[in-house]
């Protein structure tokens, strides 16, 4: 009989799957589940199941939960047809609205199945944008230097919202007042993209940008960035945490995912107390070279905060 943990993956041929699986298979019993069974670069994923969890027709899919201990919901349905970033640069902010709608009721699709199938954990990648009003509205204006994951999570787009959304539905799962107590880990992704260094400097990937360009990007993702190693450490505690209840003895956290970044901006005490989490990496080393050139160095024009100039 295996002891190892049997682990149900949504999303497993996305980008932050492929960070976690190499490590996954060897430690779990994993299923994999995704609408497709090759990546972004078209190569195949052993393994895969394909399964719509966007369809509300549950009896679809569900005999995939059984005997799981734990879900991994990765699974995301994009804006844009033609953009890989949630946020597609080809589709208006205002018209994302029912995308992202799409989106919050598979996570409820994923909630109910584990409910159903007596799943005990449920792991859910969230995003920093379910707070990221924080964020641009006062963390870039000098006006707050922390967001904490207990302050209300709002947002000022639809795919924020969508985020946030997934962490509020669930926590009826999570409270135990459908008759037991589903555990509910939102982990809030930071930048996971381990390119995103100079790339930024160059603009390389100006659909990543947030607001600003050059140096302020810049440093606004290496206060964000998540290397691929603390992203397998944080997801395996989130998963083998043996217990992560608050002090009501609701078993609902909600997490910052990112390293131990000398300029981070969103807190990891909460990762570091319930979780264990350790970062063992921090962007002002790993990008060290390009930190002095375009920011410390002799004729940098970048200020001292974290974001902005």
């Amino acid at each position: 009989m295996s002891l190892r943990k049997k682990v149900l993956i949504t999303g497993a041929s996305g980008y932050v799957a492929s960070l976690l699986l190499p490590e996954f298979r060897d430690r779990y019993d994993l299923v994999l589940v995704d609408n497709r069974n090759k990546d972004r670069t078209g190569k195949l994923v052993p393994g895969i199941t394909i399964a719509d969890v966007a369809d509300s027709d549950r009896s679809k899919y569900q005999s995939l939960f059984a005997g799981v201990d734990a879900v991994v919901h990765l699974a995301y349905r994009h804006s844009s047809r033609t953009s890989d970033v949630s946020w597609g640069a080809d589709v208006p902010p205002i018209e994302r609205f029912d995308v992202e709608l799409s989106n919050v009721q598979m996570a409820q699709n994923i909630y109910r199945a584990a409910y159903d199938a007596g799943v005990r954990r449920v792991v859910v990648a969230s995003s920093n944008h379910a707070a990221d009003w924080y964020e641009h509205a006062l963390v870039h204006a000098g006006r707050k230097d922390m967001v904490f994951p207990h302050e209300v999570p709002i947002s000022d787009n639809f795919y924020g919202w969508a985020k946030a959304a997934y962490e509020l539905l669930a926590f009826p799962y999570a409270s135990g007042i459908f008759g037991r107590k589903l555990q509910c880990v939102l982990v809030r992704i930071g930048n996971p993209y381990e390119t995103d260094g100079p790339g930024h400097i160059a603009g390389e990937n100006p659909s990543r940008q947030h607001g600003g360009t050059g140096e302020s990007n810049f440093k606004r993702n290496l206060g964000a960035h998540l290397s691929a190693r603390d992203c397998r450490q944080l997801f395996t505690k989130s998963i083998d945490a043996p217990a992560i209840e608050n002090e009501h003895g609701v078993p609902w956290l909600v997490v910052y995912g990112i390293s131990g970044n000398t300029r981070a901006f969103w807190s990891l005490e909460t990762a570091r107390r319930a979780l264990g989490y350790a970062p063992q990496d921090d962007s002002e080393i790993k990008f060290a070279t390009d930190v002095y050139k375009y920011l410390t160095g002799p004729g940098s024009s970048a200020g001292p905060d974290n974001v902005g100039l």
